[in-house]
């Protein structure tokens, strides 16, 4: 039998169901979203109108909203498979994410990552976060549309990526060359490591860019959220320069 997990919440229940994503919807008695239950049964979902101890039962005692999904649990993409997809083209954009362990930091990326149209986001299959129900929730629908593929080394996908002809760009705040002075227009591996840790040196050594944020103020470190989403809005705007 299929594992199943829940997730909750009007946004991302919405989003889940446009990517057709769901087996069974459940909602409080009152609940009166006619949008998402429309949607529900196009999907040809089983809709229950249930109590909030069962919903609670399901997710616990959170801001659900009255409406919890069951879905079939996470399916990672295959690594391959994706870049085989975006062989021929010439602005692929990876991201890689080197030991983020905080799921609220990768709800916020899959969203930027989303935003920006990321075609793959890469993680460790150890010392990571993997892509949860609470992940899913805070990416309020964006973990339906962007691949997220799980490796067992993140160097050796960096080199696999480097045989595709992609140019890998670090994120390191000791850096000695800004984030801004690439111009971005051609096929790009980022890497973004954890707030605390950052990347690990081995990533660094086969990174082709070393780059960081300037920064004015009085912290030195920014959430590896708000890196991430620094990074994507910069290369799209470089890459819609003339």
């Amino acid at each position: 039998m299929e594992k199943k997990t829940y997730i909750y919440g009007k946004n991302v229940v919405m989003e889940s169901l446009k990517a057709s994503k769901g087996t069974r919807l459940f909602v409080v008695s009152h609940f009166d979203d006619e949008n998402l239950l429309k949607l529900a049964k196009k999907n040809h979902l089983e809709i229950e109108r249930v109590s909030k101890e069962r919903i609670h039962s399901l997710v616990g005692n959170v801001n659900h909203q009255g409406v919890v999904l069951e879905i079939n649990a996470y399916e990672y993409a295959d690594f391959q498979g994706v870049l085989k997809k975006i062989k021929d083209k010439k602005d692929a954009l990876v991201l890689l994410l080197d030991g983020l362990e905080d799921p609220q930091n990768l709800g916020a990326i899959l969203r930027s990552a989303d935003a920006f149209g990321v075609d793959l986001v890469i993680l460790p299959k150890s010392r990571s976060v993997s892509v949860t129900p609470v992940v899913q929730r805070v990416s309020t629908g964006a973990s339906a549309y962007v691949p997220v593929c799980l490796v067992s080394n993140l160097n050796q996908a960096i080199q696999k990526l480097k045989e595709e002809n992609f140019w890998i760009v670090a994120s390191d705040g000791y850096a000695k060359v800004d984030y801004d002075t690439l111009d971005y227009k051609m096929r790009v591996g980022l890497v973004v490591g954890s707030e605390g840790k950052g990347i690990s040196s081995l990533v660094l050594k086969n990174a082709d860019y070393i780059t960081k944020i300037p920064m004015v103020g009085h912290v030195n470190s920014l959430n590896a959220s708000v890196a991430a989403g620094i990074y994507l809005a910069l290369i799209d705007v470089k890459r819609r320069e003339k």
